[in-house]
């Protein structure tokens, strides 16, 4: 364990954080900001603002944060409460052992993959504002800057947010005012859409669509609040901000230039300011992909292969293999098999809710646990009944055309599993013994060192148990 850490933190990939080692509510926000926003949001709001006018585009962006807030918010309360990530909470929220290795390996080979494709467009922009290096180069060392921050968990992330959230707001801010400046605002605001138009519910299906697979990771970040009403805060917040600062500043930017491709136009108008718009927006989000594919892949190995890993060397591996794959420059080939990938995540959700909120039926289990800090002795091995609602909600979300796909799908899901667990259809299939099970869970202070945490906020420290072979 030793040795593991001394190459990075294990972040309790596997077991419940502890209350030593939360954060406050605005570190926490500053995080999801940075999550949300970035390039791809100024994409999105491009597209709106190409194919709708001002009005139009800020009820689709107001309709998809709520969708997208509310879903978070009540994930992410379940990761507060319990402290744990997403994919070890699917165990005893409706998935089963099976269920959640399945939930990580999909996590973790959708965020991976992202990762690439993130760490493929900035090194492109490193390469026109630096040079020295060819983009293949800039790749690699990207997306191992990127590993670097990872490594260390979420305290050093906390602190690259502190740094980059600012410089990207700065930038964003300084491009797009250079841009507008030339142009009328209100005749902005009122102007026709210059593209084909998009339906209201055309641009809510685009807004929630594109942040809905970032509200099921929400317990990996949640788990590091210290209350209810925190969640909630840094969710609205930071889901807020991130879609109207920089998707409202994308619609203007479309009206003005006429054309959806206001990144090329940023960047070509302000030179290097708008490079470093793509890079500090693509560094923020990139850490977050890395991060939670790391816990997805060593809660897969942990559930498939009974081995438990530290999350510092999967994250390392992940991170070599992302940019070696951006470098190769293969990943853009499987952006279309990504999206279908991300259509399995809503129903995700919609399950997790309905299992801890209002079926219970292993609800208990986690609370009597909790209060010893530790993991339930047993989890279900599979759950036939929640594979098949997860199925046929995949199904429902990407053939059905009739309102909003992403929602369908959890709506769906959530039902349901309500009338299958009323019914008495949700059952386990056999009985796995957790390997944490009766382990207390850590005080790790290379994590717990943040200074918003307040002296008052502590539980009596319980030596840590050796759990695995690597850690």
């Amino acid at each position: 364990m030793a040795a593991a850490r001394a190459v990075g933190v294990d972040d309790h990939a596997l077991t419940r954080v502890p209350t030593t080692a939360r954060y406050g509510w605005w570190s926490v926000a500053l995080q999801r900001f940075g999550q949300i926003s970035g390039l791809s949001q100024f994409v999105l709001g491009a597209t709106l603002g190409f194919g709708m006018d001002f009005w139009t585009a800020f009820w689709a962006l107001t309709l998809g944060s709520v969708i997208v807030e509310v879903l978070s918010i009540f994930i992410g309360i379940i990761g507060v409460r319990e402290g744990l990530p997403t994919s070890v909470l699917a165990r005893w929220t409706g998935f089963g052992r099976v269920g959640s290795s399945l939930i990580g390996l999909a996590i973790a080979l959708s965020l991976i993959g992202w990762f690439g494709i993130q760490s493929a467009i900035s090194a492109d922009a490193l390469a026109g504002l630096v040079g020295v290096f060819p983009a293949p180069v800039w790749s690699v060392l990207f997306g191992l800057g990127v590993t670097a921050v990872v490594l260390w968990g979420f305290g050093s992330m906390n602190w690259a947010a502190y740094i980059t959230v600012p410089a990207f707001l700065l930038l964003v801010g300084w491009s797009t005012v250079h841009e507008l400046v030339r142009y009328d605002i209100g005749h902005l605001v009122a102007s026709a859409p210059p593209g084909p138009q998009l339906s209201l519910v055309q641009g809510t299906t685009l807004v929630a669509g594109g942040a809905i697979a970032g509200a099921i990771i929400t317990p990996d970040m949640t788990r590091f609040n210290r209350s209810t009403a925190d969640v909630v805060k840094q969710t609205v917040v930071g889901i807020s901000l991130g879609e109207y600062v920089v998707g409202l500043a994308g619609v203007l930017l479309a009206h003005a230039t006429r054309s959806a491709d206001v990144t090329a136009i940023a960047v070509s108008s302000v030179g290097w300011v708008g490079t470093l718009v793509v890079i500090m927006g693509a560094l923020k989000i990139n850490d977050w992909n890395l991060y939670s594919s790391g816990l997805g892949v060593v809660n897969f190995i942990e559930s498939v292969f009974g081995r438990k890993v530290n999350r510092a060397t999967v994250t390392v591996v992940l991170g070599l293999v992302g940019s070696l794959l951006a470098a190769a420059g293969i990943l853009d080939r499987f952006a279309d098999f990504l999206t279908l990938l991300g259509v399995a995540f809503p129903p995700i959700a919609g399950v997790m809710i309905a299992e801890y909120f209002v079926v219970k039926r292993w609800r208990g289990d986690l609370e009597a646990s909790r209060a010893s800090g530790t993991l339930p002795a047993t989890a279900p091995t599979w759950v036939p009944a929640t594979l098949v609602v997860w199925l046929l909600a995949f199904c429902v979300g990407e053939f059905v055309d009739w309102g909003l796909p992403s929602i369908n799908s959890v709506v769906f899901a959530f039902v349901a599993y309500v009338v299958l667990g009323r019914l008495g259809l949700v059952r386990g299939v056999g009985v796995s013994r957790d390997m944490g099970a009766g382990a207390p869970v850590s005080d790790e202070s290379e994590v717990a060192a943040s200074d918003d945490t307040p002296a008052s906020l502590t539980v009596p420290h319980v030596p840590a148990a050796s759990s695995g072979t690597s850690r």
